[in-house]
């Protein structure tokens, strides 16, 4: 299949044409030539879009779908065709399903769901069985069925000692070890960030220092294992600051931060709307601040969706009772774009590749066709009730975002949005 695409502005910094405007010849999901003008009458698809840009393929690394046992909220062939509807060219699939994602038959069901999709479908496997921090999930053997990644959604891992051997375990065959930082003890039924704002409204807060005392001893340990470590989402300046310190030293960590933290910040908690209950809490203008520093300088790998489609019901509940969760997918370039800026922006959005053991790509000839393909202009208005997701709990319902996807490539297969 040969695959044209018109005057669209590259943009990689690894790439000799960055920043310029070429035309991109593709086959059998090659890129075969890049010129200034190319003519190939026999192309069996032309791409040609107002203000085409593309860049090297995105990957969300923390992405949640209902199938199996909550198919409800989102199947996952719906949920692979919003991805590549958000010029997303690999996911990550997290484990949060019923039955548990902890092995290899579990992964082998999400994989063959999965694998007529345009975009690429990385199974994260839970750490422990059943997701219940008491014992590890057999890792190993589902790393042999693909997985790269471990981890139990959300739930922290209690158990000191727990994650030691999982540091330890994963390090001959290279797995990642996740860590979700949250001491729950200090916040048992916090629901909001804990600050000026939470007392003026009455909700019960959840401090930094509940992220940064997990943070704090799981680069302990892996100062003490070696193997490598994930801390996804974090949402405070002091934690930007530690891994700061742990990388400098030379630990083996990266760690990612969820889009809405980029965005949004806890004064928007006046209106008492539950879809801006997320687990991070939504904080201070500080802390985004330093997030967003943390991103342009590297120390923050990689921003995330955090995509978590949920029931009707479970939002619309008192603020205290409402689950915490939003979806994010389609809105994830646009905040990315709109709060870093470009360049920026596509770093943020491929920076995790090599950690998940996805080979990072540039735009030349020779090279696989791996790409993201977009609008960076585009101004528009989110309207959760529009969004292709079944569940519609967006937290970014009603706010302007700048930049949005016209699809993806990746190999021979395609995304274009109509």
């Amino acid at each position: 299949m040969q695959v044209l695409i018109k005057s669209a502005t590259v943009i990689d910094r690894a790439s000799d044409h960055h920043k310029k405007k070429r035309d991109i010849l593709i086959f059998n999901g090659t890129i075969q030539k890049i010129a200034a003008s190319i003519e190939a009458a026999d192309a069996d698809l032309v791409i040609d879009k107002p203000n085409l840009h593309l860049s090297p393929g995105w990957f969300d690394s923390s992405v949640s779908f209902g199938e199996p046992g909550y198919e409800q909220r989102e199947t996952l062939a719906n949920g692979m065709a919003v991805s590549a509807a958000s010029g997303l060219c690999h996911v990550a699939i997290n484990a949060n399903t019923d039955p548990i994602t902890d092995n290899k038959s579990a992964v082998s069901f999400i994989a063959q769901r999965t694998e007529a999709a345009a975009v690429n479908a990385l199974i994260i496997g839970a750490l422990t069985q059943k997701s219940q921090g008491v014992d590890q999930a057999e890792m190993f053997d589902m790393f042999q069925s693909g997985c790269k990644s471990f981890y139990d959604y959300k739930r922290p891992v209690d158990d000191v000692n727990l994650l030691k051997l999982s540091l330890q375990y994963t390090q001959p065959f290279g797995g990642l070890v996740q860590s979700f930082p949250y001491e729950h003890g200090l916040s048992p039924k916090g629901v909001v960030h804990e600050g000026v704002q939470s007392t003026m409204l009455g909700l019960k807060g959840i401090p930094t220092t509940s992220e940064t005392l997990r943070i704090q001893r799981d680069l302990g340990i892996l100062g003490y294992t070696g193997g490598q470590l994930h801390i996804p989402t974090i949402s405070s300046a002091a934690s930007v600051a530690l891994i700061r310190a742990a990388k400098n030293e030379g630990l083996n960590v990266s760690c990612s931060v969820a889009a809405h933290h980029l965005l949004l910040t806890d004064q928007v908690l006046d209106s008492f709307d539950t879809q801006y209950k997320v687990m991070p809490p939504l904080r201070t203008k500080e802390d985004q601040d330093a997030l967003i520093a943390g991103l342009k300088d590297g120390i923050i790998d990689g921003i995330t969706s955090d995509h978590n489609p949920l029931d009707i019901e479970a939002k619309k509940k008192e603020f205290d009772h409402a689950d915490f969760g939003t979806i994010g997918l389609e809105c994830l370039f646009g905040v990315a774009n709109m709060t870093l800026g470009l360049d920026e922006a596509i770093d943020a959005l491929t920076g995790l590749r090599s950690n998940f053991g996805i080979a990072q790509t540039k735009i030349a000839v020779g090279e696989k066709a791996d790409l993201s393909l977009f609008d960076p202009e585009m101004q528009w208005t989110v309207d959760a009730k529009q969004l292709p997701s079944f569940s519609k709990n967006c937290i970014f319902n009603g706010h302007q975002l700048k930049g949005k996807a016209y699809g993806m490539i990746l190999g021979e297969k395609y995304h274009l949005n109509s």
